[in-house]
C-alpha cells in the first residue's frame, strides 16, 4: 500500500516557514529521499473570508506549486488533492497537466472534484448549480485533449474544432484521473469515468459544509466500497477503480506510529490501495522532522 503526504504550503502564518522558493526546494528534496508516493496540493483559488474565518484554509496555485516541486525532485509523484475541475476551462487544465507531465517525466496524478464553496464559484463566474453537469463534461473534454494529436469537442459555451495540445502527456492514455467525493454520484463517476476513487473520512458539520456524504467509520467505507463494486458489475467494468483514501481516519483523530501501521494494514485489508497522511509542525524544521518520523516509524514498517 502506498502513502501520500499532504504538503504544507497552504500555511501562510509564517511566510519564511513554507512560502518561499527555499522552503519548496528543501521540503521537496527531502521528501524525494523518503518513501512517500506523492505530495498533495489543494485548490482554492479565491475562497471567501467567511469560510476562511470559520476554519478554512488558503491554497496556492496547484500547478505552479507542483511545477516547482517537480524541478526539485526526481521520484516523488505530483498530485492534486483535489483540483476543482469546473473552476477552469477544461482545455486550460488539460494544457497545464500535459505540460507538467511532460516536464516531470510522467509523474502527475490528477484528482478532481466538483467542490462545494458557493462563494468561490460565484467569484469565478461559474454556475454552482451546474457543477455536476460541468464536472462530467470537463472530464470528457480533458480526455479528448490528452488522447489525440488533434481533437474536436462540443462543450457548453465552447467548442474545439480540430485543436491541438502538444506534446501530449507522457503517461498513456493519460495521467491517472482520480474522482474525489463521497457521494453515490461521485462513486458512479469514478467507476464510469475515472482511474480511481478518492474519498475521505468526514462526518457531521464537516460533511454538511462540504456537501458530500458522510464516511465516518470503517462500516461506512465498507458500504461505499460495496456500492462501487456493485456499480462496476452493473456497467461491466472488470477492473475496479483504484481506491485512494484522503486520510487514515476521521479528521482530528490522533494515532501513535504503531497505531498508524496497524491502521494502514486494516485499510489494506478493506481494499484501499493508497492513503494520505499529514506531517505536523509550525516551523519548517518541525514539519520536516515529523515527515522523517512518519517515513522511518510508519512507512518503513509497512
Amino acid at each position: 500500500m502506498k502513502i501520500n503526504i499532504t504538503l504544507p504550503f497552504d500555511h501562510i502564518e509564517d511566510p519564511q516557514a513554507f512560502n518561499t522558493h527555499e522552503a519548496i526546494v528543501e521540503i521537496a528534496t527531502r521528501l524525494d529521499g523518503m518513501r512517500f508516493n506523492a505530495g498533495l496540493v489543494t485548490d482554492h483559488p479565491v475562497p471567501t473570508g467567511r469560510w476562511l474565518d470559520a476554519g478554512g484554509h488558503h491554497a496556492q496555485d496547484p500547478f505552479v506549486l507542483l511545477a516547482l516541486i517537480a524541478g526539485a525532485t526526481k521520484r516523488l509523484r505530483l498530485q492534486t488533492g483535489i483540483l476543482v475541475l469546473p473552476y477552469r476551462n477544461p482545455f486550460i487544465t488539460a494544457r497545464s497537466v500535459a505540460t507538467l507531465d511532460v516536464f516531470s517525466g510522467g509523474r502527475v496524478t490528477l484528482s478532481v472534484g466538483v467542490g462545494y464553496l458557493k462563494g468561490e464559484y460565484k467569484a469565478l463566474g461559474v454556475d454552482f448549480e451546474r457543477r455536476n453537469e460541468l464536472m462530467d463534461e470537463y472530464i470528457a473534454a480533458v480526455k479528448a485533449a490528452w488522447t489525440k494529436d488533434e481533437f474536436t469537442f462540443q462543450g457548453s459555451g465552447y467548442e474545439a474544432l480540430g485543436n491541438r495540445i502538444l506534446p501530449r502527456p507522457v503517461q498513456t492514455p493519460h495521467p491517472p484521473l482520480l474522482i474525489g467525493g463521497n457521494s453515490r454520484r461521485a462513486i458512479r463517476r469514478a467507476v464510469e469515468m475515472g482511474d480511481g476513487w478518492n474519498p475521505y473520512f468526514t462526518f457531521g458539520a464537516v460533511a454538511q459544509t462540504s456537501r458530500t456524504a458522510e464516511i465516518a467509520s470503517d462500516e461506512d467505507l465498507t458500504g461505499a466500497l460495496a456500492y462501487l463494486r456493485e456499480h462496476c458489475e452493473k456497467v461491466g467494468r472488470e477492473t475496479p477503480p483504484q481506491i485512494v483514501l484522503g486520510g487514515l481516519d476521521r479528521p482530528g483523530q490522533r494515532m501513535e506510529y504503531a497505531q498508524m501501521v496497524d491502521r494502514i494494514g486494516r485499510l489494506r485489508e478493506m481494499g484501499v490501495d493508497v492513503a494520505a497522511v499529514g506531517a505536523e509542525g509550525r516551523t519548517r524544521a518541525e514539519w520536516l522532522d515529523s515527515a522523517a518520523r512518519l517515513d522511518s516509524e510508519v512507512l518503513a514498517k509497512l
